[in-house]
């Protein structure tokens, strides 16, 4: 084991830190009006938001670019529940929007009460997107998007 494992220092989740965890990576991103971070990856839209009585709630939440018809959701739920039995994330789910498109999310939520390093928020993003980009990889390959 190294020695510098477990040396990093716990500090409190921030907005600020996780754009400077983004700007570490040189990933863009822009904040919106409301304040929140988000970006696009491979054309599927990211937003980090923070939440929780103290802030310590990181959820990172990505829409995969394709929409499906109405009547393929018992297909795409399906999908996602055996997504679901295989991986341990991302959490993947359904949403009709207001023009009767049927969407798909994926959200990786890490509750932060205690604090974490520069390392841990780094893992976190890193893991979100990547797992996300997999679970949109994966529904692409399954409905010939």
């Amino acid at each position: 084991m190294s020695d510098d494992f477990g040396r990093g220092v716990l500090a409190p989740l921030s907005r600020e830190r996780v754009e400077q965890a983004l700007q570490a990576n040189e990933w863009h991103y822009q904040v919106d009006s409301d304040g929140d971070v988000g970006g696009i990856w491979d054309d599927n839209v990211f937003y980090f938001f923070i939440s929780g009585e103290q802030n310590e709630i990181l959820n990172i939440r990505g829409r995969w670019h394709h929409s499906l018809r109405i009547e393929q959701r018992a297909e795409a739920r399906e999908v996602i529940d055996i997504w679901h039995q295989e991986r341990l994330w991302p959490k993947g789910y359904t949403h009709v929007d207001d023009d009767g498109k049927l969407r798909i999310f994926a959200e990786h939520v890490v509750d932060w009460e205690f604090g974490l390093t520069d390392e841990q928020l780094l893992q976190t993003i890193s893991c979100a997107l990547s797992s996300s980009l997999q679970l949109f990889q994966h529904l692409a390959e399954h409905f010939g998007k």
